[in-house]
């Protein structure tokens, strides 16, 4: 048999095996959640001092981000975070708050340490309803 052949036979027996590997199941904390409840997390997060729902100066948002769901001894849970403008003359403040989901319910938890370390991704919603309030 020539390498080439060999080769040949090696790359063909890799992609059959690839194919026939069974792929493991989504977990459902890793699940996207849905857009009315990104919209939910955005007005609970707006709702907290941190991200300036007593200020007197206006203020807007930018870079948004939020990680989640997280799964954490049986609790889900999203993390949000994000750049305030308006308060401060210059200087983004950085809010975070990290909140609990379950039974349909969101609330607010006093650790922020659960969110240390887990992916985050852009979120456009709460950028957009903080800046048209």
């Amino acid at each position: 048999m020539t390498p080439r052949a060999a080769l040949a036979a090696l790359l063909a027996l890799a992609a059959v095996g690839a194919q026939a590997a069974p792929r493991a199941p989504t977990p459902a904390s890793e699940e996207a959640p849905s857009p009315a409840l990104l919209q939910r997390i955005a007005a609970l997060a707006l709702k907290q001092v941190a991200f300036g729902s007593v200020s007197l100066l206006p203020v807007r948002y930018e870079g948004s981000r939020i990680a989640g769901p997280i799964e954490d001894g049986g609790r889900v849970i999203y993390c949000v975070s994000g750049r305030m403008y308006g308060r401060t003359f210059g200087k983004p403040e950085r809010p975070k708050v990290a909140l609990r989901y379950a039974a349909d319910r969101l609330t607010v938890l006093d650790d922020d340490e659960v969110c240390t370390g887990h992916r985050t991704r852009p979120f456009p919603e709460l950028d957009a309803l903080g800046n048209a309030r």
